[in-house]
């Protein structure tokens, strides 16, 4: 005999206020299994009724013969309300950033700038050759870049969340994307890695921060005298100088002669993070 689940006359019972609920009550026929009688009054029951979730699902026996299970009677009972306001479920996300730049130490003027000399009186000052020019070496200054950094708090499945999962977390803290992310071009995004805290035998909350700068091409460094094709957003660039001596105040100088860029951090696929 199958089980059968059928909702009593009276059910529905609800009320309203400043915490809205509602009850609804079944009687379950068909087995002397309590698991088994309330697997199928939760087959049965609404996930929603009038605007709440479900909540809890409970059995009572009435009258269970362990002889004759299939003689079983059972009291259920759903109960009904509203979802906690600001806690997610799982599969929820909650994301969030900040654009308060980073730092970056520079020895020539912004783009399209220059440097303005002034000297005592009527004195022409000697030419600064890059920031901070002392007549020996430029040392430079230390700037407000921009660099977008992000977070992703995710609710994920403990069956997500394995200690293989928690090691590929591991492994790629501290890389860049090598694919496109989040609207973002590949090597334009560090990982800066994840915690993760376990709410219940459920889910998992798991904080992932990213930090991101542009890639650029074909743009000048050394107040325009030196043009790099390419580097991508966390790749290093720096400038190599020589002496050389000004023609008109036969001042030695340091000038910038070459451009480098180096990768300093591995890549990796940013969809094996699984968000």
């Amino acid at each position: 005999m199958a089980i059968t689940v059928d909702e009593k006359p009276d059910s529905r019972e609800s009320s309203e206020g400043d915490v809205k609920s509602a009850t609804l009550t079944y009687v379950v026929r068909g087995t002397a299994d309590d698991v088994a009688a309330r697997a199928a009054l939760a087959a049965e029951a609404p996930q929603t009724h009038d605007g709440l979730v479900r909540q809890a699902v409970d059995v009572e026996p009435v009258a269970v013969d362990a002889e004759n299970p299939a003689l079983g009677v059972w009291a259920g009972t759903v109960q009904y309300g509203q979802t906690s306001s600001g806690t997610p479920e799982t599969g929820d996300a909650v994301y969030s950033f900040d654009t308060g730049g980073g730092t970056q130490h520079i020895v020539t003027a912004a783009r399209g700038g220059s440097i303005c000399a002034y000297g005592p009186g009527e004195e022409i000052a000697p030419p600064a050759h890059g920031l901070g020019d002392n007549g020996e070496r430029c040392e430079g200054a230390d700037i407000v870049v921009p660099v977008f950094r992000f977070a992703e708090t995710h609710y994920l499945a403990d069956s997500v969340v394995t200690p293989a999962y928690k090691k590929i977390l591991f492994a790629c803290t501290g890389k860049t994307n090598l694919d496109a992310f989040r609207g973002f071009e590949p090597g334009e995004v560090l990982f800066m890695g994840a915690s993760g805290s376990k709410r219940s035998d459920e889910d998992w909350e798991v904080a992932f921060r990213f930090a991101a700068k542009p890639n650029r091409e074909n743009f000048t460094v050394a107040g325009g005298t030196i043009t790099v094709a390419s580097c991508k957003g966390w790749e290093y660039l720096w400038l190599r100088f020589e002496s050389a001596e000004h023609a008109g105040s036969h001042r030695i100088y340091q000038r910038a002669i070459a451009a480098y860029v180096a990768p300093v951090y591995e890549h990796f696929l940013f969809s094996s993070l699984g968000i």
